[in-house]
């Protein structure tokens, strides 16, 4: 479809007020980001921001779902599906980290603090649930191709079936208890990410490189890869 004129410019304003958006995350963090500081940034009158974002929560959500979709292409750019499932897993949760330590504000908007008074909507939860699709599918792929232990034969029914779908989905092999260790490894990833990012390590890793390849090698243990 061919755009018009106007459809183009108002693309490119879009884009302008995002990268505005988001180099206030930058300086002041999510909380403080204001449409009254984007539109004076872009020397703009206030009332011409509300013509693209109705509110601030508007800006945070489409600034969220944005980082949320970029995270999550860069981990299913590093999945090669013709490899080993341990090899996949470790390339997928080294993209996650390399994407995070590249875009720390955007990280810290995704899995940093609340945000006073923002309330995510529903429609984020699909590019939210990318990064975890690509881990369940490698957990799924093993298996299917018998890598994983025998099942334990727990029924803790800790797991949603909204998380079943998107950890594997169903077979013989990834019962309740597969699933709940997939779920820790997931958020496991992420705290490590977090510690590394916001300082938490200082004083404790000597090498951030070779603890995260080994931290992630124990949580790939712990699936059973």
């Amino acid at each position: 479809m061919v755009s018009t004129a106007r459809e183009r410019a108002r693309a490119a304003l879009t884009e302008e007020i995002l990268t505005s958006a988001r180099a206030q995350l930058g300086e002041v963090g999510a909380a403080a980001l204001s449409l009254r500081a984007v539109a004076r940034d872009l020397g703009l009158a206030s009332s011409a921001l509300y013509r693209y974002f109705r509110s601030r929560d508007e800006l945070l959500t489409r600034l969220i779902v944005e980082g949320y979709d970029a995270l999550g292409a860069a981990a299913e750019s590093a999945d090669d599906p013709s490899a080993q499932p341990r090899a996949r897993w470790h390339a997928v949760c080294a993209a996650v980290r390399t994407w995070a330590l590249t875009h720390p504000h955007e990280y810290a908007l995704l899995y940093g603090s609340p945000v006073p008074g923002y309330v995510a909507p529903a429609d984020t939860v699909p590019a939210a649930s990318r990064v975890g699709v690509v881990l369940g599918r490698v957990i799924g792929d093993a298996a299917r191709a018998g890598i994983l232990p025998a099942p334990e034969g727990r029924r803790t029914h800790l797991v949603t079936p909204e998380a079943t779908q998107v950890l594997g989905g169903e077979h013989p092999a990834l019962d309740d208890g597969v699933r709940a260790r997939a779920l820790l490894t997931w958020s496991s990833l992420y705290g490590l990410i977090s510690f590394e990012l916001f300082g938490h390590f200082v004083g404790s890793v000597a090498d951030a490189d070779a603890f995260f390849t080994e931290q992630v090698g124990e949580l790939a243990d712990l699936l059973g890869l």
